[in-house]
């Protein structure tokens, strides 16, 4: 019996240190990290939109979704707008009401991850899931290559809403005025 509480210690201790050390992977890899693109595809309570996104740290993003509306979704770090292109319809949020907030905030997600258990999802993806603001938000990594995948969160709307992160490239150049907010008529 004292032979097998040992091993199972011992099997219990790698375990957490092969954890530590896959967070402190995950953390190093996403350091170095600027900005990133990517495709995408987001459910939002069972419907499905697809698009194109850029990211640059913190708080910076650009999508143009790949729907009827060629929905705009911009923020430059201080607001965010949505605008359906199709009608010209604008909606403007400060982005600190949103949960990209802290979803596009490296050094916010960093320090979560620091202190967040870790799950390993399929043998495919490593889950963080920490709460902040009201916002429960899941923030999904690649076990092989690190990078980021995707998330999951509630929106402003209480909508359940999962993005899945493919095609990735990460620090390329980008364009002068990327983030620059469409004007409002």
């Amino acid at each position: 019996m004292k032979q097998l509480s040992v091993v199972f210690f011992g099997i219990f201790f790698f375990c957490v240190n092969l954890y530590a050390s896959e967070i402190e992977n995950i953390i190093n890899h996403f350091k170095k990290i600027e900005n990133i693109s990517f495709s995408f595809k987001q459910n939002i309570n069972e419907k499905i939109e697809k698009g194109n996104c850029v990211v640059e740290y913190p708080k910076k993003i650009y999508c143009l979704y790949d729907n009827f509306n060629k929905k705009l979704l911009v923020s430059n770090g201080k607001d965010l707008v949505i605008k359906n292109q199709q009608i010209d319809q604008y909606y403007i949020y400060p982005i600190e009401k949103t949960a990209l907030n802290l979803i596009l905030d490296k050094d916010f997600l960093i320090s979560k991850i620091e202190k967040a258990n870790m799950d390993l999802v399929d043998n495919k993806l490593y889950r963080f899931r920490f709460e902040e603001n009201e916002h429960t938000i899941n923030i999904f990594f690649d076990r092989k290559t690190l990078n980021l995948i995707g998330w999951q969160n509630i929106d402003i709307y209480q909508n359940l809403v999962i993005t899945y992160l493919f095609d990735i490239k990460i620090n390329s150049q980008l364009e002068k005025d990327q983030f620059k907010l469409p004007s409002i008529n």
